[in-house]
């Protein structure tokens, strides 16, 4: 079953990170581009029935200034005062779905700030997940998002997420309820690989949650495992040879190791050593290049699920001894 790195090796697994030498210049100008587009977050109070939030169908702009949806949850009741808030990204293949099933940081008593992930929910949880942004860059995709314009780093479909990600954040602190100060950045799988990049990106973030986080290591993990959505980048890369050395080169400018080699805030991480999607040695590559505060949970007998309610329970210890609450 632990067919990764022994546990051993895992805890001390830090390989070389590919980071190529205009990285920060690359996000820094993606960024400022972005920012160049008024945010415009809306507010829109939402009718769901539910008696103990408040619900808010959200937009701003993200990448190039595309609309980007989400939902902002806020618990009904509770003096009248800036909260924490807990930014969500949503795992891979899903939408925002709907507001009830984002009810665990509400009821905890965070704001909960919901991004829906542009192009997605058409598969896994949740639907409604079509933000907008039709994706022209789209020629060289395999059959899903792991591929699309990855000849270049100003093309790949990442870079419009990740883009979306930070923006998130601005959205989320724009609101009156939100304490900008306590800001957290979590998601499992694909939205665990958001949230490094979120983290990396946004330098005062309160705290991150990547939860067996996807998008980390790709070199290992393209090589490692034959599952999707990883096993996108190999079927395409099996029909365009030629462009091995030029995929690789993309995506390390979104590698998760990268990243969590810039973020700063405490962290909890999760793995789980029967994860074939998101292999443990890929997790542990991201984890000990991590450079703030950190621990790492390990499910030894779980795959891509990992902890589930268990993990959850364990983000919400982590951050009230962090004092986000």
């Amino acid at each position: 079953m632990w067919f990764d790195l022994s546990p051993e090796k895992l805890r001390d697994y830090r390989p070389d990170r590919e980071e190529p030498a205009d990285f920060d210049r690359f996000w820094l100008d993606t960024l400022a581009e972005a920012r160049t587009h008024e945010l415009a977050a809306v507010f829109e109070p939402f009718d769901t029935l539910l008696a103990t939030v408040d619900v808010f169908d959200v937009t701003f702009a993200g990448y190039a200034g595309n609309p980007v949806r989400g939902w902002f949850i806020v618990p009904r009741g509770l003096p009248d005062e800036p909260l924490p808030c807990v930014v969500t990204y949503i795992g891979y293949g899903g939408g925002r779905g709907k507001p009830h099933e984002h009810l665990f940081w509400s009821a905890a008593g965070y704001a909960n700030f919901v991004m829906d992930t542009r192009g997605q929910g058409g598969r896994g949880h949740g639907g409604g997940g079509a933000t907008g942004d039709p994706d022209p860059v789209g020629a060289s995709a395999n059959d899903g998002y792991m591929t699309r314009g990855i000849e270049s780093p100003e093309t790949y479909y990442y870079r419009r997420v990740f883009t979306d990600a930070a923006r998130a954040v601005e959205a989320a602190r724009s609101h009156p309820r939100v304490d900008s100060a306590r800001i957290v950045v979590a998601g499992g799988s694909q939205g665990g690989g958001i949230t490094l990049a979120a983290a990396g990106l946004v330098p005062d973030v309160a705290a991150a949650l990547p939860d067996v986080p996807f998008l980390c290591h790709f070199r290992r993990a393209t090589t490692l495992v034959d599952e999707a959505p990883y096993n996108q980048i190999g079927n395409y890369l099996r029909s365009r040879r030629d462009l091995v050395d030029t995929a690789y080169r993309t995506l390390s400018y979104f590698d998760g190791m990268n990243f969590a080699a810039r973020a700063t805030a405490p962290a909890l991480f999760s793995t789980a050593l029967g994860d074939q999607v998101c292999p443990p040695s890929t997790v542990y590559a991201a984890y000990n290049h991590y450079a703030g505060p950190k621990d790492i949970k390990v499910w030894q007998f779980n795959g891509h699920e990992g902890g589930g309610p268990y993990q959850a329970e364990a983000q919400l210890e982590f951050l009230v001894k962090s004092g986000i609450r």
